[in-house]
């Protein structure tokens, strides 16, 4: 009898271990699934750089600087290796950048901001911004999940196991980028 005892024990066991490990292996996949949702949206956006630069280039082809910071931070983006999250969050952070320093100048082309093919653009880059937006905050939610399944116990003896990591979370690198923007009249 305590021969069959033992053996319901284990074979509980390997069935919980065998859940945890399931639970979490669905757990990273919404994760990575969510990084893929966010990596359609700067794709987008990346795609858009180039026609919004060449528009701006135009009216404002004396600014070349803020449209040279906008396509190297687009071809840095591009650059970072798959799977490097960080590397992708750093630099599509640059580009966050370099793109609002582009729409500053452009407010001071108001022949520019009349063109319909530029407001179709522009109107095109918020909309990928706002999905970028969501999509980050998806990715964040999703990771967080994650992290903290594989924190808990007893999923983090499983995880630990089985090498489950935390992943990196999308999160502002530039301190004022926190600072909410001044408008003035």
């Amino acid at each position: 009898m305590g021969m069959w005892i033992g053996i319901a024990v284990a074979v509980v066991a390997v069935l919980f271990v065998i859940g945890l490990y399931n639970r979490l292996v669905g757990l990273k996949k919404q994760c990575d699934n969510a990084w893929a949702q966010i990596d359609v949206q700067l794709k987008r956006r990346s795609d858009l750089i180039p026609n919004l630069v060449e528009t701006v280039k135009g009216y404002a082809g004396h600014e070349s600087s803020v449209l040279q910071a906008v396509t190297e931070a687009r071809a840095g983006a591009a650059a970072v290796q798959k799977g490097d999250t960080a590397g992708r969050i750093a630099a599509e952070n640059r580009l966050d950048g370099a793109l609002k320093g582009l729409m500053v100048q452009i407010e001071a082309y108001p022949q520019l901001k009349a063109n319909e093919n530029f407001l179709r653009l522009q109107e095109e880059l918020s909309s990928t911004e706002n999905r970028i937006s969501f999509a980050r905050q998806h990715y964040n939610d999703t990771a967080t999940g994650y992290n903290t399944a594989i924190a808990l116990f007893p999923a983090n003896v499983v995880a630990g196991f089985f090498r489950f990591a935390d992943v990196t979370l999308w999160q502002i690198e530039d301190p004022a980028d926190r600072k909410a923007p001044e408008v003035r009249f």
